[in-house]
C-alpha cells in the first residue's frame, strides 16, 4: 500500500527555492551589510557565504531532483553556522534563526523533492536494485 504524500513535488520544489533564494539573499546582507564580521574581509565573507549557494542554481531551477538531493550537503554548511552563531553570539541571534529557518526549508523541501520527483521519473534506487 502506497502512502500519500503530504504535499505535491510543485509545493515541495516551491519551498525549497524559497528557503534556497532567502539564504541566498540573507546571508550576504546579514555578513556585509547588517553585521559585517569583524575577523573576515567582506569578500572572504560572501566567498564563504554565497558562493557555495550558487553552484546548485541552474539545476535547482531546472527542477532537477539529483540537484535538490546533492545541495542537502551544502545545506549542511549553513545548519552549523547558524547552530554555531545561535550558540556563540548572542547578538545575531534573528539572523542565525532565519538562516536555521531557511536552511531546514530548503533541505527539507529539497529531500522530499528529490524523493518524489524522482519516483515520478522511475529514478528510484529501489527500481534499479530490483532490475538487477
Amino acid at each position: 500500500m502506497k502512502k500519500q504524500q503530504r504535499f505535491s513535488t510543485p509545493t515541495l520544489k516551491k519551498i525549497a527555492l524559497s528557503g534556497y533564494f532567502s539564504l541566498l539573499v540573507l546571508m550576504p546582507l546579514w555578513l556585509v551589510v547588517l553585521n559585517p564580521s569583524q575577523g573576515l574581509s567582506p569578500t572572504l565573507s560572501l566567498v564563504m557565504f554565497t558562493l557555495p549557494l550558487l553552484f546548485p542554481m541552474k539545476g535547482l531551477l531546472q527542477g532537477n531532483p539529483y540537484t535538490y538531493a546533492w545541495s542537502n550537503f551544502i545545506v549542511m554548511i549553513y545548519y552549523l553556522h547558524s547552530l554555531t552563531t545561535l550558540w556563540v553570539s548572542p547578538e545575531d541571534m534573528l539572523w542565525a534563526a532565519l538562516e536555521f529557518i531557511f536552511a531546514t526549508m530548503m533541505f527539507l523541501g529539497g529531500s522530499y523533492y528529490a524523493k518524489y520527483r524522482g519516483q515520478e521519473l522511475g529514478l528510484s534506487i529501489r527500481k534499479k536494485k530490483e532490475q538487477e
